[in-house]
């Protein structure tokens, strides 16, 4: 079975995701709409066979749900506000669940890009989560070792897409990212899936916002062969940066710490590619596959 079966199979038994016991604000919202739903349910006069029999779901997933320990879709919410006849009440609870639905960290990492200015970032092995398909996220988080379960899979690529919502932004921030050529050449996902990541790259290569440039394997001579490197500036003039293998990999906002990463940023961006010339590249890229 494919990891898209996989997925597919998920969505029709379990349409939620799992509660992570360590996010206190998030299981506290959870479980607040989970008291809320129940009480719809119960004024509804129904049981919790009879309501999940009519949402399309087991029973099992509705005690969950009421429980606080299952964090339901959106659809689920949409079904149980016409099933219980809360006029749009329930399904308004889409709005309280959007954040927590995925995991803090990648919350917190979303509150930053949606803060950021500028961005710039330069990736090594895989292309930045910000560049990336949908299906092409799926398939590359689907090679983590040990195996994700579909459950953490789902949410995962979810989690991911929801930040794409960076190149809508208005006014649009300046991002700037430096691709290792392998990460351009390596058919994460088959064939065809690697052909729309690279036809996605170059959509977003045209925007007037996005530089993207490529470092040719030959450049040997370049300051980040230690790993990736992230540097957000906000409009405070603060900003914060990481890098893999400098400050043990955690994020630092010290002027003199983040002088480090952008100097580091700044050699690897001089001697990789200019966005023309990438742009031809990926073009080649794309040709070749």
């Amino acid at each position: 079975m494919s990891v898209d079966e996989i997925g597919t199979q998920w969505q029709a038994d379990e349409p939620g995701w799992d509660v992570d016991p360590d996010d206190e604000s998030g299981v506290a919202v959870v479980a607040a709409v989970g008291r809320q739903l129940r009480a719809w349910r119960e004024a509804a006069g129904l049981t919790a066979a009879e309501f999940g029999t009519r949402l399309g779901y087991g029973e099992n997933l509705i005690y969950k749900v009421e429980g606080g320990r299952r964090i339901p879709r959106p659809e689920f919410l949409d079904k149980a506000d016409e099933v219980c006849g809360a006029g749009g009440k329930v399904a308004a609870m889409k709005q309280d669940l959007a954040e927590v639905r995925y995991p803090k960290k990648v919350r917190d990492l979303a509150k930053l890009e949606a803060r950021a200015v500028e961005l710039a970032a330069y990736g090594s092995h895989n292309l930045h989560g910000l560049l990336q398909t949908e299906e092409y996220a799926r398939a590359l988080i689907g090679t983590r070792r040990p195996v994700l379960s579909a459950d953490e899979l789902e949410r995962a690529v979810a989690a991911r897409v929801a930040r794409h919502s960076i190149f809508e932004r208005v006014p649009a921030p300046e991002l700037s990212f430096v691709q290792e050529e392998s990460s351009l050449r390596r058919p994460v996902g088959g064939v065809e899936v690697w052909r729309r990541q690279l036809d996605n790259l170059l959509r977003l290569a045209e925007l007037p916002f996005v530089d993207i440039q490529v470092m040719p394997t030959y450049r040997w001579d370049h300051p980040g062969t230690g790993g990736r490197i992230q540097v957000l500036k906000f409009a405070d003039g603060t900003a914060v940066g990481r890098a893999d293998d400098e400050f043990a990999g955690r994020p630092i906002a010290h002027p003199k710490q983040l002088r480090i990463v952008e100097l580091r940023f700044g050699i690897i961006r001089a001697r990789a590619l200019t966005p023309e010339e990438s742009l031809a590249f990926i073009k080649q890229v794309r040709g070749e596959t």
